[in-house]
């Protein structure tokens, strides 16, 4: 568990981020957002002392980070940036093994630990482990990004702006990637975006920021449904308001008994993709299968409407 208890940083007279509160759960993902230079970055920074808090008490698992020396707490929190961050002149394996090699793991233990990450980022070790950051794509490179970050086993991700450099193909594929990696190692993963479509996809709770301070941190759908602040609803996009709920909900959630025609859709699609699919097929219902490819049943169209409603 993390609680941030009114931290403020000040730079002078300018106040960047103003006694924000929040107790981010175990095992969660919560998402920054805000404008730029509404201290999102600065406050995710705190957690890890690359900034150091003005004011306020930041605990991790009930210990205060001021207690701990600054170079321990980063070894034991992992941190993924904008753009990977890698040593040019080392290779992904050396990448990957940073920190276990500044913690003092064994060799075998390291080896077993890269080898692992770059399987579970579907990066074959034999192939990928010796190249070097500039013979990999941008997605490869932003997979040994996290890969590294992950490498000694911490409790904490910290993720500021990780996949904006990425192109919307390769974006949607890593965000993906981090939701399979998060429920893998069961890691509270803290990031931050100015991208509301990917914190509405990956976040447990959003904390939405505005001038430093902290308006509203609370899951996707209260966000949507009571914003707390004009700002808030602004940035979640008003009338984009229906689409957003159809994107928190999966379309196992409203499967209905009984068969249908057509394409199936994945029990773990989203309700927008499955509003997207009936509508490009002119159909009112379309099967849905489960992992195994096993027919659960069918999505009606008046359902998906019905779930985007305003709540009466």
């Amino acid at each position: 568990m993390i609680e941030i208890n009114t931290v403020t940083k000040r730079y002078g007279a300018n106040t960047v981020v103003d006694a924000v509160t929040m107790t981010i759960a175990p095992q969660t993902i919560t998402v920054i957002v805000g404008t730029s230079g509404s201290g999102k970055t600065t406050l995710l920074r705190m957690i890890n002392r690359l900034v150091e808090p003005s004011e306020g008490t930041i605990r991790i698992d009930g210990e205060d980070i001021l207690a701990i020396p600054g170079y321990q707490l980063r070894r034991r929190i992992g941190y993924a940036i904008q753009g990977h961050g890698l040593f040019p002149h080392r290779t992904v394996a050396q990448n990957i093994a940073t920190v276990p090699e500044l913690l003092g793991w064994d060799r075998a233990r390291i080896d077993a630990k890269v080898a692992e990450l770059l399987t579970l980022f579907q990066l074959d070790p034999a192939a990928f482990g010796n190249r070097f950051p500039h013979e990999l794509s941008g997605g490869q490179q932003q997979r040994v990004g996290v890969a590294r970050a992950l490498a000694a086993e911490p409790n904490v991700l910290l993720m500021d702006e990780p996949f904006g450099a990425l192109d919307p193909i390769i974006r949607a594929k890593a965000q993906d990637d981090l939701l399979a990696i998060q429920k893998h190692f069961g890691t509270t993963i803290i990031l931050v975006t100015h991208d509301m479509d990917e914190a509405f996809h990956l976040a447990d709770k959003v904390a939405v920021m505005d001038k430093g301070r902290l308006l509203q941190y609370d899951a996707p759908a209260e966000l949507v449904l009571r914003p707390a602040t004009p700002f808030v609803e602004t940035l979640i996009g008003a009338a984009d308001r229906p689409l957003r709920l159809l994107s928190i909900a999966k379309a196992a959630e409203v499967v209905e008994p009984g068969a249908a025609e057509g394409e199936p859709l994945s029990a773990t699609d989203s309700l927008r993709d499955a509003l997207s699919a009936l509508m490009w097929s002119g159909r009112e219902t379309l099967p849905v299968a489960g992992e195994d490819g096993t027919i659960l049943g069918h999505v009606s169209l008046q359902a998906l409407l019905q779930r985007a409603a305003r709540p009466q």
